[in-house]
């Protein structure tokens, strides 16, 4: 792994000193001026503060549509995605619907198969959908950049609402957006919603809050009986930080509310039996929770095997059947990590071949034809986090075409560089889309050569020596009398996540002792503040010299029914 830099954070001391004039915490006054909160009122998790869905261009036009679906008792299918948030999103589509008076029989959805399908509303998943003879096809997730998908379904006749949070199709260096009777993107031209961040299934969320007004406004019901629709907020928190969106102000608040609903026991039959097929505890939820143990369970079966069975756990209300269905997902996940460690080995074996001086090409493209389509990504992410460099990992798809994912480092705008490729090699890319830090595309395996040595020129071009270097941003040295369980639970309570990192501490340490367990992770006694404290590093193996400036992060151990607190190593410094 790349040798980090520990960079002090800037906590401004008068915005740290307003917080706690206004009651927050000192410790947690510190942190949250870090991470660029200036007033407490920013710190109110409370529904009524969310960003009204009178902002989010379309949602009105896609709220009377919706209403109008209803109303005639005509079909509705959902067009879902088959990752976390594509899954939360169709089962917030399908129960929100049905919670605002769909009829049941009337709502159907489609999820594709990654390595049948690809991703989005093809023609080919509009075809799949026809089969239950819908009107309206209602995409979560997805959507944003299907141009012909949209175009085929219109040609048979069916109403098409896009809610999407991807970025649209540039042609020419110009947006084109596909001919869907509504969008509704935060990401799309002219759309003044203050938060560019929704997940997936936070956009659908709005959307059935545009639409509860809008049934609202026809008589439907009052503002006293009205469906309550935060009864959703768990799979709205679970899928937005399972998606690794920002969490800006406003997203914080859509994951503060689901996990309040969760540690009071408020929350679906799929997510309850989730949290304890991972053996996690309900009443310390947390988006740590989210993120590394319920959201890589729906993920390994879009990867692996079928979506639906995410999306069925997710759905039903029988809590033996959501039991299994967690089993099942939790099998699926374990055979994920088998296949992923295989090729995590492989590719880095590649890798080593890459770099004989040691150091790493400015950007990285590998491809076996052994690879899993379905695991690229992962092993993509934790080659960009060995090395700090833009990484692509392909496979062979069933079409006899290249899949590749890639995940990116902070100044690297993946697909914008993948857009600079297939402007300088013209169908080379078949198809690429995506964000700033992680991107797909589909391209032959004759032209692998050609975007390897492409890819690696934008990142020259692009990537300077501050770029290339990677950052721990600390938060600098934690006060002695706040090393215990306390504290630890305390922050495990808040809000964290993309962009609104968890708190990372350092300190100078003296390594008392050190010794692996588990034949690859480092467990360290250390000497800190006068006390000796225990340690822990996660898949390192080399020793640590005799004094560091230790960067870590806070965990809490249970041991013989007493809690301790654990420093859990993410980086050293001399």
């Amino acid at each position: 792994m790349s040798t980090p830099t520990i960079t002090l954070r800037d906590a401004p001391p008068r915005v740290a000193w307003a917080l706690e004039q206004a009651g927050v915490h000192p410790l947690l006054a510190r942190l949250y001026a870090a991470r660029g909160v200036r007033a407490a009122d920013e710190l109110d998790d409370g529904l009524a503060r969310l960003l009204a869905p009178t902002e989010l261009r379309g949602a009105d036009t896609a709220a009377a549509l919706l209403a109008d679906t209803i109303a005639a008792g005509r079909r509705i299918c959902v067009v879902a995605d088959y990752d976390c948030d594509g899954a939360t999103a169709c089962a917030v589509a399908l129960r929100g619907l049905a919670l605002l008076g769909a009829a049941r029989e009337t709502l159907g959805y489609v999820v594709p198969d990654r390595a049948v399908h690809g991703y989005g509303l093809t023609p080919a998943i509009v075809d799949l959908a026809l089969a239950q003879r819908p009107h309206l096809l209602l995409t979560v997730d997805n959507g944003i950049a299907s141009l012909a998908g949209v175009a085929h379904a219109r040609a048979r006749g069916l109403a098409v609402l896009i809610t999407d949070h991807h970025l649209p199709a540039l042609i020419d260096d110009q947006v084109v957006l596909p001919d869907a009777d509504v969008i509704v993107n935060p990401n799309q031209p002219d759309c003044r919603f203050a938060s560019k961040n929704l997940a997936g299934v936070g956009v659908v969320f709005y959307v059935l809050l545009a639409l509860r007004s809008e049934l609202r406004r026809r008589g439907a019901f009052t503002a006293e009986n009205q469906p309550r629709l935060d009864a959703l907020l768990d799979l709205v928190a679970l899928g937005t930080v399972a998606d690794v969106v920002k969490l800006d102000a406003n997203n914080r608040r859509l994951v503060a509310q689901g996990l309040k609903r969760i540690r009071a026991g408020r929350m679906q039959a799929g997510v309850a039996a989730l949290f304890a097929a991972a053996a996690r505890d309900v009443r310390r939820a947390s988006g740590f929770d989210f993120g590394f143990a319920l959201g890589p369970r729906i993920n390994a079966a879009g990867r692996l095997s079928d979506m639906t069975l995410g999306i069925e756990c997710l759905l039903t209300d029988d809590a033996g059947r959501a039991a299994e269905l967690a089993k099942t997902l939790d099998a699926i996940n374990r055979e994920r990590r088998d296949v992923e460690a295989g090729m995590r080995e492989q590719a880095e074996a590649m890798l080593e071949m890459l770099m004989p001086e040691g150091e790493p090409p400015p950007a990285l493209a590998i491809f076996d034809p052994e690879f899993h389509e379905g695991v690229v990504g992962i092993v993509a992410s934790r080659l960009k986090d060995r090395v700090h460099r833009p990484t692509f990992v392909f496979a062979l798809g069933q079409d006899g075409l290249l899949k590749g994912s890639g995940r990116s480092i902070p100044g690297f705008h993946l697909r914008d560089a993948l857009d600079l490729v297939s402007k300088r090699h013209p169908g080379v890319l078949q198809k690429f889309g995506g964000h700033a830090m992680a991107a797909g595309c589909t391209l032959a395996e004759e032209d692998f050569d050609t975007f390897d040595e492409a890819f690696q020129r934008v990142a020259r071009e692009w990537l300077d020596l501050a770029t290339l270097s990677r950052q721990l941003l600390s938060d600098g040295p934690l006060p002695v009398e706040y090393f215990n369980p306390e504290t630890v639970q305390s922050l495990d309570a808040q809000v964290w996540g993309q962009a609104f990192d968890p708190p990372l501490f350092s300190d100078r340490v003296e390594i008392v002792s050190q010794r692996l367990v588990g034949e690859k992770h480092l467990k360290l006694t250390v000497k800190h503040g006068g006390t000796v404290r225990e340690a822990i590093w996660f898949h390192r193996v080399e020793p640590l010299p005799d004094r560091v400036m230790l960067a870590y992060r806070l965990s809490l151990d249970e041991f013989n029914g007493r809690m301790r607190v654990q420093m859990v190593v993410e980086g050293v410094s001399a």
